[in-house]
């Protein structure tokens, strides 16, 4: 058996930026070990499958241990592989995932804007795992939401330059830990940490943001914003509040197009 692969670094204009996904259009769902089994093959944060249905696609992720709820950058991804390589000719997407109907538009050139539903989330106490790992940072604020704690820190120094410590973090039960602060040139920055599926620190998480928008939209007064994961791949992303929507607009740059052989 062969499949197609496609390997694209998104939410950056430039090849060895952003984050890589892969890729594998199917015409019929594989079963569940076999495509983890390709994720972990290949060894990125994410690998995105796909098959067609009548009213779009249905999509799903896998990293190198574990399906997810919800990824963005690999949805990015897979999005521009229909719309610009297999030549889709329409503007949206409508992908079915275990994180309900998830669209995606095409606008200003190549950009690509993912509809993703908002993230709620409340303010809690530390978990002492979390307090250790940060040291020697004391005062910051957390938040949980549906999968992931978010901290709040000062400035976006201390999100460049903190090394948290990862055996403390993968400890915590969660998905994983955003770090995030007002940013220098844009909105607000960010980092994510999730040792728990298998990435020590993931470059840029569209899915993040769904927690990350809506704080930063009621914290600034304000619904447009722009933000940059500092990852040392780093990412660029416009966001926008809409309702019960998180608007996460991104681009994407094609870096191996190649095939999967199956015995």
């Amino acid at each position: 058996m062969k499949l197609p692969l496609y390997q694209l670094d998104a939410f950056t204009n430039t090849v060895f930026g952003g984050n890589p996904a892969a890729v594998v259009p199917l015409e019929t769902w594989l079963s569940d070990e076999l495509m983890q089994s390709i994720a972990l093959e290949n060894n990125l944060s994410e690998t995105a499958f796909y098959v067609p249905t009548e009213q779009g696609y249905h999509i799903r992720w896998f990293t190198p241990t574990t399906e997810v709820d919800l990824c963005g950058h690999a949805t990015l991804a897979t999005a521009y592989v229909i719309f610009f390589i297999l030549n889709r000719p329409e503007n949206e997407i409508s992908f079915e995932s275990r994180s309900g109907i998830l669209r995606v538009t095409r606008s200003d050139g190549q950009w690509l804007t993912l509809s993703f539903p908002v993230d709620h989330y409340h303010k809690m106490v530390a978990p002492p795992a979390l307090t250790d790992s940060l040291r020697p940072i004391k005062d910051f604020e957390v938040y949980k939401g549906k999968s992931d704690y978010m901290v709040v820190l000062d400035n976006e120094a201390q999100v460049r330059e903190i090394k948290p410590d990862i055996l403390f973090l993968s400890t915590i039960p969660a998905r994983g830990i955003i770090l995030t602060a007002p940013g220098d040139e844009v909105d607000f920055v960010s980092r994510f940490f999730a040792p728990q599926s298998g990435i020590d620190e993931d470059p840029v998480t569209g899915s993040a943001h769904t927690t990350l928008i809506p704080y930063w939209a009621e914290r600034l007064g304000k619904n447009t914003l722009t933000a940059r994961q500092v990852s040392a791949r780093g990412g660029y992303l416009r966001c926008e509040l809409a309702d019960d929507r998180t608007l996460i607009s991104g681009q994407a740059k094609l870096y191996l197009t190649g095939e999967i052989t199956i015995d």
